[in-house]
């Protein structure tokens, strides 16, 4: 999957799974803006790994969690790159919290960050790439809890879910100017705020309880990026891709259940 003379944007590209898209973007032959908070302490290292893989990197910090950022990075990655090809929109804030205590102000914050920006940043490329005439390919980074109903993740759980719906929506509408849309659903991915939610031998014990064994990595949901934003995915549009390892199904396995009792053959 060769995306060699391809432009990407990734939003919050510092760190986890939006640095693990930009990295496997850059193998892949893209050329990537990456961008990350304002003051972001990891971006420089990202845009460092990059260039040692060859690839032109522009690192751009900005607010993608408002408009007014999200104009700012789009125009910086024209400046640096005159087009953009591929659009990876990650930006995403959780809040974890009892349903009955969680504070409004809360769940408007998150429902902003996570589905409104990518409202943002995903209508001012698209509106690029209509220009521009050759299509394009965006992929919004979502989660299995879209589908998911975990327990104090009222407002996390809804955005995602939303933003399912509005990339289905923008695949129905964009299909004419032959723009993908689709959907990457992570499961439970060892990234660095993993490691502060929980400590390294929690994650160890967890992963190994699940289906593949283990937490998946940012490279696993780069490669899926990478595969959605390449020329193998042309009639792929308007769908959702869960990459979870067989997460949602974790309870399924038949070790898992309680054995029923066996039936006699005259009952």
């Amino acid at each position: 999957m060769n995306l060699r003379g391809k432009t990407a944007i990734v939003t919050g590209a510092g760190r986890g799974i939006g640095k693990g898209c930009a990295l496997e973007l850059a193998r892949a032959g893209a050329n990537v803006v990456i961008n990350d908070r304002c003051g972001s302490p990891d971006l420089a290292t990202t845009e460092q790994d990059i260039r040692q893989l060859g690839r032109d990197c522009e690192a751009v910090e900005a607010d993608v969690f408002s408009r007014a950022g999200c104009e700012s990075l789009v125009s910086a990655a024209l400046k640096a790159a005159s087009r953009i090809d591929i659009l990876i929109s990650n930006p995403a804030l959780g809040m974890r919290c009892d349903f009955l205590d969680y504070k409004p102000e809360d769940f408007e914050r998150v429902i902003a960050a996570t589905l409104v920006s990518g409202f943002h940043i995903s209508q001012l490329v698209a509106r690029h790439m209509v220009e521009h005439g050759d299509g394009g390919k965006i992929v919004f980074i979502s989660s299995v809890q879209a589908e998911m109903p975990m327990a104090r993740s009222v407002a996390y759980g809804a955005a995602k879910a939303g933003l399912n719906h509005m990339a289905r929506t923008m695949a129905v509408e964009l299909s004419r100017h032959r723009i993908n849309v689709n959907v990457i659903e992570p499961g439970w991915i060892d990234t660095p705020g993993e490691h502060v939610a929980f400590s390294a031998e929690v994650i160890r014990q967890e992963g190994a309880k699940l289906p593949w064994g283990r937490l998946g990595t940012p490279e696993d949901i780069g490669s899926a990026a990478v595969f959605l934003a390449s020329d193998a995915a042309d009639y792929i549009s308007g769908s959702v891709l869960p990459v979870d390892g067989c997460f949602r199904f974790k309870d399924c396995r038949a070790s898992d259940l309680i054995p029923s009792r066996e039936r006699r053959s005259d009952e």
